[in-house]
């Protein structure tokens, strides 16, 4: 659900400044003309001869995603001369076992999320990449280990090897405010945990309500109160012990993960703190709980949510004049770095070909970053690509937070098991906010858990 529901586009209302070329061979952006580019990483690939290679990839983009993705590797095949297809499916997911597991797959996959691609490289059905590309992916990506990390699964003998390189990021860890409404009320974004908790209770002080939260989402309720619990564990304890959490080798009952929990209840646990009070946590629909930032007076000051909720503002919100976003910040006392939470598609080799593999040195190559940035709806934790190429000022500033994270991980729910993730979990956090202990919401989560061993 939340893997479905990040893939919404950003309402971003500032426009791109770019000018499409389309006379090049059919290439958007004319090669060498705009020095923001990295074209030496286009004029590279031109040394490559694939001249009669045919190259298949297969992933979820349809729609314009899948006409900028389009654009972005019209630039290898120029450039190559092979001959690439890519073709996009509302289920991916189901298609590329049974393509594989037939000996039919794609060359490349594009994984939504790392979970599948683990299973099929347990399955021996995804080819390994090399050490080239995983000390490239350290140097070149923010948080560059992390990334490593998250691609890095074990084969059918138990052997870990990397298994993709990832391409387009999505991020979660933002607040949303009212840029007029801070100014009128004196406030200052805040840069640490600390100082968020400090402004949380100094609107309560001026008679204001400091936050919107609404776990409403359909048969998906409960959702958005794990991704509160997923980024405040990344931040009170180290990411290793999020990825024990994850699976399951830290029991979810652990004191560790209760304290995390405990932790949004400091926020949504607070009558005074919540719009509607607490017992409107549960009750508000996720899709409408922002729109209390542009009431007026304001219903809020603070709503803590990922990338694609500007598609739920009133439609007269602009991004960057009457809503704004800042990180949700890390704890100064706890010395964890700035981790982010957030997702990214993973970019692997199905079917083993010379092409496959020089399409692999591309996707981790900045121009192929930049090239989709430019077009709008592409986050990259890549350091090299040009931030100046963001075809708004959103997702410019989106960028930054990647490009300075020091630890990014995945939405937790979404790596667990279905009955967990998208089951207990999301049910037990509907109990906490209705009043349950976050010792007896996670005992009953880990019953489950132990229930599926």
């Amino acid at each position: 659900m939340k893997k479905r529901l990040l893939s919404v586009a950003v309402a971003a209302t500032l426009s791109a400044s770019f000018s499409y070329a389309d006379g090049h061979d059919g290439l958007i952006f004319e090669p060498g003309q705009d020095s923001r580019f990295h074209w030496s990483s286009y004029e590279d690939l031109k040394s490559v001869d694939l001249t009669g290679q045919s190259l298949t990839v297969f992933g979820p983009w349809l729609g314009s995603e899948k006409e900028r993705f389009d654009k972005v590797i019209a630039y290898f095949a120029n450039a190559t001369g092979a001959k690439v297809s890519y073709a996009g499916s509302d289920s991916f997911e189901q298609q590329v076992v049974i393509d594989a597991q037939a000996g039919s797959a794609p060359n490349i996959s594009i994984f939504p999320q790392p979970g599948l691609a683990a299973d099929l490289a347990a399955k021996g059905l995804l080819t390994p990449l090399d050490d080239e590309d995983k000390d490239a992916i350290k140097k070149d990506y923010a948080a560059g280990q992390s990334w490593v990390d998250l691609a890095t699964f074990k084969d059918q003998d138990g052997n870990k090897d990397l298994y993709g390189v990832f391409y387009r990021a999505d991020l979660k860890s933002l607040v949303w405010y009212s840029p007029d409404n801070f100014y009128d009320a004196g406030y200052e974004v805040p840069k640490t945990m600390e100082s968020l908790k400090a402004l949380t209770e100094q609107i309560v002080a001026d008679g204001g309500t400091p936050w919107c939260i609404g776990l409403g989402s359909g048969a998906a309720t409960g959702w958005p109160a794990t991704d509160w619990v997923e980024d405040l564990m990344l931040r009170t304890q180290p990411a290793d012990v999020y990825d024990q959490w994850v699976t399951n080798d830290i029991k979810f009952d652990d004191p560790r993960v209760v304290g995390a929990v405990e932790e949004f209840g400091w926020f949504a646990h607070n009558d005074a703190f919540v719009d509607g009070g607490t017992k409107a946590v549960a009750a508000t629909d996720f899709r409408d709980s922002p729109k209390g930032l542009f009431a007026s007076p304001p219903k809020c000051y603070l709503h803590r949510q990922a990338s694609f909720v500007p598609a739920f503002f009133p439609e007269d919100v602009e991004l960057g004049l009457d809503a704004d976003f800042f990180y949700f910040p890390s704890y100064e006392s706890k010395d964890l770095g700035s981790p982010v939470l957030g997702a990214g598609t993973l970019v692997s080799i199905t079917n083993d070909s010379e092409a496959a593999r020089e399409f692999i040195d591309f996707i981790r190559s900045p121009i192929a970053h930049e090239l989709w940035m430019a077009q709008k709806g592409f986050l990259s934790a890549h350091l090299g690509a040009n931030p100046e190429l963001y075809a708004t000022e959103t997702a410019k500033k989106q960028g930054e937070i990647l490009r300075y994270a020091t630890t990014f991980r995945f939405d937790a729910s979404d790596l667990m098991p279905g009955k967990i993730g998208a089951g207990a979990f999301w049910t037990g956090m509907v109990n906490y906010a209705d009043g349950e202990s976050a010792e007896s919401v996670t005992k009953e989560i880990q019953k489950t858990w132990d229930a599926l061993k």
